[in-house]
């Protein structure tokens, strides 16, 4: 298949793009070229302006794709300036599961973007999680006629996680720098980032349209975390109102149902089986 990636150059678009050039498929990537990309000439590179739709439209004009991968759509209108200019049979979206009001066994329904008025809006225009679902209204709603899949990915993770949410308290309990914390206990949910990788490439090879959760089976919370890292240190959490407020603040104690993802035939990796080794590679990088 003739296929782009919007993205595509690090974490887990990179791993998308890996994917997709080993099962054969005709790979072009999309972006504004600032993140060098290591593929060669296994692929097509566009530089591009996202959130320009006239620099799009002069890209895509005479382009056509069975499938355009978005890594890096926020909102409606990075979504609209996109399907305004380019020529597609199908449209993979990486959303997020910051769509849901999340607890324990959280599913795919508990957000129907068909539902929620749309409104075209910009990134700073509301939250993150804001943002992103108006981003789903938008394919839904606007772009109907397009075969589409929203992938509902949790926290995504690796050694080439350039946020470093979970490095953050690694690095504080390490160093003896004081964290403020408001949910030391809740379980939460992951996604290894060359796994999620490997579940949009497998999405390429189905039939299914509509919304989707991608998560790694089981949670962790940072208490644990902090225990593991104790065990193999003896370095503990300094817990503090004062202290770096800890880039997971917020989160309630929730899973994911990823019941259509194994429907499907995909097996997710537990989190148990491998978040301990990436700690492990973080206490020492």
């Amino acid at each position: 298949m003739k296929i782009l990636v919007v993205g595509g150059t690090r974490f887990m678009g990179k791993h998308l793009v890996c994917e997709l050039i080993e099962k054969g498929h005709d790979v072009t990537i999309a972006n504004r070229g600032i993140t060098p990309q290591n593929f060669g000439n296994a692929v097509e590179h566009l530089k591009i302006e996202r959130s320009d739709s006239e620099n799009l439209k002069n890209i895509f004009s005479k382009k056509h794709y069975d499938i355009v991968f978005d890594c890096i759509a926020y909102c409606s209108n990075d979504v609209k300036a996109l399907l305004d200019a380019i020529d597609c049979e199908k449209y993979i979206f990486i959303s997020t599961t910051a769509v849901y009001n999340k607890h324990i066994d959280t599913k795919e329904e508990e957000f129907n973007p068909l539902l929620k008025k749309l409104v075209w809006c910009d990134r700073l225009d509301s939250s993150y999680n804001e943002v992103k679902r108006q981003a789903e209204c938008a394919v839904a709603q606007k772009y109907a006629h397009i075969k589409y899949i929203s992938v509902r990915f949790p926290f995504v993770v690796g050694t080439d996680d350039y946020t470093k949410r979970l490095y953050f308290y690694i690095d504080h309990i390490l160093n003896g720098k004081p964290m403020f914390i408001d949910n030391y206990s809740n379980q939460m949910a992951f996604v290894r980032s060359d796994e999620a990788g490997k579940f949009l490439a497998f999405l390429a090879g189905t039939n299914y349209c509509g919304e989707i959760n991608g998560a790694s089976e089981q949670m962790v919370s940072v208490s644990e975390i902090a225990k593991y890292i104790k065990s193999k240190t003896g370095k503990i959490s300094l817990l503090s109102d004062d202290g770096d407020q800890a880039p997971y603040n917020g989160e309630s104690q929730y899973s994911i149902n990823i019941d259509r993802a194994k429907r499907l035939g995909f097996s997710f990796t537990p989190l148990k089986e491998w978040i301990f080794e990436l700690i492990d590679y973080y206490m020492c990088a």
